[in-house]
C-alpha cells in the first residue's frame, strides 16, 4: 500500500494510526523477527530516553554484543540494505562524553535499540523538535541503535527532513535533501562513529523495509510497510476516503 499524504487529516488523526501502526512493528518484531534473548515493549520508559514508541531490550545474562554474530539476524557486511544512502559519521570523541547519559530500564535489562514513528507534534514546535532530537542523541551516545520514521513532509524546523536535522546535531557536513523524495527513513548504527543508512520516498510510493540494529553489524530488517497496512484497516473510514482521494 503506498503510503497517504497525512497533511489531508488533522494531527489526531494521525496520532490514533500511530498508535496502530507502532502496535503492528511491535507485533513485527514479536512474532520471530527477533533472535532469543531479545524482546521488544511499546512506549516504556527508558530512563533519561522518556517514553519511546518502540524499545528493544537484551535479556540479562543473553550474549553481550562483543561476542561475535547473531543468530536469526542478517549482516551488515554481508547483506548490505538497499537504502539510498549509507555514511559513516565520526563524532568527537570529547563531545560524545559531554553528552552521554546514564540509561536504564526498569526491566534492569539492556536497551538495545529504538524505534521512533514520528507525528506532526514532533516538529510542531521549536521545543517539540528539540526534545525529539535530544533524546535520538542521547540514545546514540549510551550506544542504542536507532531508527526514525518519518512519513510526514519537512517543515521550517526540518527543512532537509529528519536526517538533516539530526546531521546537525552529530555530523560534520549538512545533509540536502532532494525535493523530489521528500519523506524519510533513517537507521543509526551506535558508536564511536555511527554509521546512517537513509530511505527516502514520496507519497504514493511503498514505505521501505528498514534495519533495525542489535549489534553494530548485527540487524533485523522491520517491515514497516506491512505493518502500515494491518494499521490502515483501524482508520475510520471517512478518513480512509479524505487520504485516498
Amino acid at each position: 500500500m503506498p503510503v497517504h499524504d497525512w497533511t489531508r487529516v488533522s494531527d489526531g488523526t494521525f496520532h490514533d494510526f500511530h498508535y496502530s501502526w507502532v502496535l503492528e512493528i511491535k507485533r513485527a518484531l514479536k512474532r520471530g523477527l527477533l533472535p532469543k534473548g531479545y524482546y521488544v515493549m511499546a512506549e516504556q520508559l527508558g530512563g533519561d530516553l522518556g517514553a519511546p514508541d518502540v524499545l528493544t531490550l537484551q535479556a540479562a545474562g543473553t550474549q553481550p554484543e562483543s561476542e561475535g554474530p547473531l543468530a536469526g539476524t542478517a549482516t551488515l557486511t554481508e547483506t548490505p540494505p538497499v537504502v539510498h544512502s549509507r555514511t559513516t559519521i565520526a563524532r568527537d570523541a570529547y563531545a560524545r562524553v559531554q553528552r552521554t547519559l546514564v540509561i536504564r530500564h526498569t526491566s534492569n535489562d539492556r536497551i538495545v535499540a529504538m524505534i521512533e514513528v514520528l507525528s506532526p507534534g514532533n516538529k510542531s514546535s521549536r521545543h517539540a523538535i528539540r526534545s525529539l532530537l535530544d533524546k535520538a542523541v542521547a540514545a546514540l551516545d549510551g550506544g542504542v541503535h536507532l531508527l526514525l520514521v518519518d512519513v510526514h513532509p519537512p517543515g521550517p524546523r526540518d527543512p532537509h527532513g529528519i536526517h538533516g536535522a539530526m546531521m546537525n546535531e552529530i555530523g560534520p557536513e549538512d545533509y540536502v535533501l532532494s525535493s523530489e523524495r521528500p519523506l524519510t527513513v533513517v537507521a543509526y548504527a551506535a558508536g564511536k562513529s555511527v554509521e546512517a543508512l537513509v530511505g527516502h520516498f514520496v507519497v504514493g510510493e511503498p514505505i521501505p523495509a528498514m534495519p533495525l540494529f542489535l549489534t553494530r553489524e548485527n540487524y533485523v530488517s522491520v517491515p514497516l510497510e506491512a505493518a502500515y497496512m494491518a494499521a490502515w484497516d483501524d482508520v475510520p473510514p471517512q478518513y480512509q476516503e479524505l487520504l485516498l482521494a
